[in-house]
């Protein structure tokens, strides 16, 4: 059934008619496979999990050294409005993952070649690892910098149970929403700030809500405490291959979101707009 749809005119015509229409708005979307370009998605990569970082432990952070000022609802907000943003502003430059198994995913749907996952990873993590060494030398190193743990009372392996299950409702949202390996546009925007805010506001007590092992590891490198980073990797990291091997999705991985009839593809082939952003 699979083969059968990828091998339909209309479910081929889809992604590229989305992609031309993206490219009115976004004319940068053509670059995502540019290899002369490649830095410029990296440093985007690279702004981007600084800046998501930079929030998400910054709640924490602002929070211990105020007493309290930051409410947890503020500090798990903060994060999703901030993936809104970036998206918005870079998306088409990098595609805005922000996060290694955001970046799986994508691997594993053959929407991201793997040659630059590494690259990706790499950036992500010194992003992340950027930001919180830049909160500790300005506000001093107050509430573990944001370090991301289980709950009072709550086991490793519950945290860990919680953390793939937000990480497949994240990737889902993010793979039905993305234009091939790219977060770009207002809806992909609300949609994954939006799951980020919604997952933070009940999960946190649990597991912190971390959902990306960039955001666990700077914190916890800075505090040479790895003794619950395992957590916050194979929780996000199997999340993300669970959801990065779902076939029936494929169509909405790569683009084909909503339902786009081959008679409008075609005219807009034959104004050159797709040719333009292949």
């Amino acid at each position: 059934m699979v083969g059968r749809a990828l091998s339909d005119p209309h479910a081929v015509a889809a992604p590229t008619a989305r992609r031309a229409l993206l490219a009115l708005e976004y004319p940068g979307i053509g670059d995502f496979d540019d290899p002369s370009l490649e830095w410029r998605r990296l440093f985007s990569e690279l702004l981007g999990t600084f800046f998501l970082v930079l929030a998400g432990a910054g709640g924490a952070v602002v929070g211990a050294l105020s007493h309290g000022e930051i409410s947890r609802t503020a500090a798990v907000t903060t994060p999703g409005l901030t993936v809104m943003g970036i998206i918005l502003y870079m998306g088409a430059v990098s595609g805005a993952h922000l996060n290694p198994a955001v970046t799986m995913a994508f691997w594993l749907r053959g929407d991201f070649p793997g040659r630059r996952v590494p690259g990706y990873v790499i950036v992500q993590l010194l992003g992340a690892t950027g930001a919180c060494l830049a909160l500790w030398a300005v506000l001093g190193k107050h509430g573990s910098l944001g370090a991301t743990e289980p709950g009072a009372g709550i086991d490793a392996w519950q945290a860990m149970a919680v953390e793939l299950a937000l990480t497949v409702g994240l990737v889902s949202t993010i793979l039905g929403t993305a234009s091939s390996a790219q977060n770009v546009g207002a809806f992909s925007a609300i949609a994954v700030g939006g799951y980020i805010i919604v997952a933070g506001l009940w999960s946190s007590p649990i597991s912190g809500a971390s959902m990306n092992p960039a955001r666990s590891f700077a914190p916890d490198l800075a505090n040479g405490d790895f003794s619950n980073y395992w957590v916050y990797l194979v929780g996000p990291l199997g999340g993300a291959a669970s959801s990065g091997g779902d076939v029936g999705g494929l169509a909405a991985a790569r683009g084909a979101l909503g339902t786009v009839h081959a008679a409008e593809a075609e005219k807009i082939e034959g104004a050159g707009l797709s040719k333009e952003v292949r």
